[in-house]
């Protein structure tokens, strides 16, 4: 007998109207006059139903020939205007109830250096083909966005976290050459909370992940040493799924 809980047959035309998209959650951090840096993130204003008006992750439709990272590549720069430094997928987004028609969401995570997104965006905007309704938001303080995405972003943020903690991600947020100080207060940024400074050079002078340079930042303090990533050493081990092996191991 057949229990009155059991699902009904799957409906041939439903699931082949299941469609795939792919968005992108790409950070970086910006610092107001005097203020301490803020991990930001760009969202894109529906013009559509469903959620029109509201602001979502910039993403787009998976084309039948697309691997996924280069699908991830080019939404992002049609919806932003944007090119990634670091790319790497997040996770697969597919509850029933997310969207009004059967949608399952690849979302990748990214980082950029607030000085490519300066160099950018004036590249886009001097040649006049600057991406509409987009704009920077605190990702401490988002807006209510559509569909899930604010629950994605947290994920997002939950694995930047996480990753700080035992790979050098965060040097892909800084530019070529910083302080300990500035890279502290990255750290803190990410994080959300103090770090002991005597603590923290510590740690990452021992870590092998950084190449002292001869320079030195002069101002009104003492000359702080100047720093560089050691770009031998990768910003984050992804295995067997680096970018050169991974989409060709994705199914």
């Amino acid at each position: 007998m057949t229990p009155a809980t059991a699902p009904s047959p799957r409906d041939a035309d439903a699931l082949d109207a299941t469609r795939v998209a792919v968005s992108t959650v790409i950070f970086t951090m910006r610092r107001d006059e005097g203020d301490c840096p803020q991990l930001v993130l760009p969202l894109v204003r529906r013009t559509r139903d469903p959620h029109a008006g509201l602001w979502a992750l910039p993403g787009g439709w998976l084309d039948i020939v697309e691997n996924l990272e280069d699908a991830a590549s080019r939404t992002l720069a049609e919806t932003t205007g944007l090119t990634p430094s670091y790319l790497e997928q997040l996770y697969a987004f597919g509850d029933v109830g997310r969207s009004t028609t059967r949608v399952v969401s690849i979302v990748y995570w990214a980082l950029l250096r607030a000085d490519e997104v300066d160099a950018q965006v004036a590249a886009h905007a001097a040649s006049g083909d600057a991406p509409e309704n987009v704009v920077w938001f605190p990702a401490a303080d988002l807006p209510t966005l559509a569909f899930d995405h604010n629950h994605i972003v947290d994920y997002a943020l939950w694995r930047l976290r996480n990753k700080v903690g035992y790979s050098r991600i965060a040097h892909g947020l800084m530019a070529d050459a910083f302080t300990l100080a500035d890279l502290r207060e990255v750290y803190e940024a990410i994080l959300g909370k103090r770090l002991d400074p005597a603590n923290f050079r510590r740690q990452v002078e021992n870590s092998g992940t950084l190449v002292r340079t001869e320079s030195f930042r002069t101002g009104s303090h003492r000359p702080a040493r100047l720093y560089r990533p050691h770009h031998d050493v990768e910003l984050a081990d992804r295995g067997p799924l680096a970018p050169a092996a991974h989409e060709s191991s994705t199914i």
